[in-house]
């Protein structure tokens, strides 16, 4: 998953990017509100956390825009301000949730992974399809009811599939979701991936779960190969 951070000042944008990237995201940064517009437009962005009080163009003006360009990611707002005037402000700009500074990186976590699934029509916090089930809170990953241990790429794979269950993903969309932009693009590594995943998640073959569409991509959906017994 890909996350645009905009945010002026270069400790706490760092920190941010730190904390995110070792999460397992992909992560743009901006410096102010001008960049952010930039990135918001250019980057095939998940979510954006963006700063209230940014230069150039302002937190709330840049809500807006985005919004109005139609946009329409998730966005998580960080103020210093404790006013609830101004944490209302921001949510009739278009914001989805805020976070007042000063926060803890577990807080900022747990509500970029909620707007993340509410986003992708998700209530429970437990991920879901056909027998495959992906807990964020734990990181833990069952089939059937059995534990899979899978690699940290391997893990962010899975969650994007998951969350895009039954639609078709591209490699070059999961390239960009899920890899710094200086990722070599030619490189077969998500091919090789997703042949991993699939066997870890069902080595007998016996749901294959990952389909492949040939010049299309793959899609996510859990169910039993047909004439297999259910699972068990």
């Amino acid at each position: 998953m890909r996350i645009v951070v905009i945010e002026d000042e270069p400790p706490l944008r760092d920190q941010l990017a730190g904390v995110l990237r070792r999460a397992g995201y992909a992560v743009d940064l901006a410096a102010d509100g001008n960049e952010g517009l930039y990135a918001l437009r250019e980057y095939p962005a998940d979510l954006a956390i963006v700063d209230l009080g940014l230069p150039g163009v302002a937190g709330l003006e840049l809500v807006r825009l985005a919004r109005a360009a139609g946009r329409r990611l998730p966005i998580l707002i960080l103020t210093a301000r404790d006013r609830w005037q101004d944490k209302v402000a921001g949510l009739e700009a278009g914001a989805d949730d805020y976070v007042t500074k000063p926060f803890q990186a577990e807080e900022i976590l747990a509500r970029v992974q909620a707007l993340l699934r509410r986003a992708a029509g998700y209530a429970d916090p437990v991920l879901r399809a056909g027998p495959i089930e992906l807990d964020p809170r734990s990181q833990q990953v069952r089939v059937a009811g059995r534990v899979v241990l899978l690699t940290s790429f391997e893990y962010r794979l899975l969650e994007y599939l998951l969350l895009h269950a039954g639609a078709v993903v591209s490699k070059t969309e999961l390239t960009d979701k899920l890899y710094q932009q200086d990722f070599e693009r030619d490189s077969n590594t998500i091919e090789v991936f997703v042949g991993r995943l699939r066997r870890k998640l069902d080595p007998g073959d016996r749901y294959r779960p990952i389909e492949t569409l040939r010049g299309r991509g793959y899609r996510l959906g859990g169910a039993p190969v047909p004439g297999d017994p259910a699972p068990r």
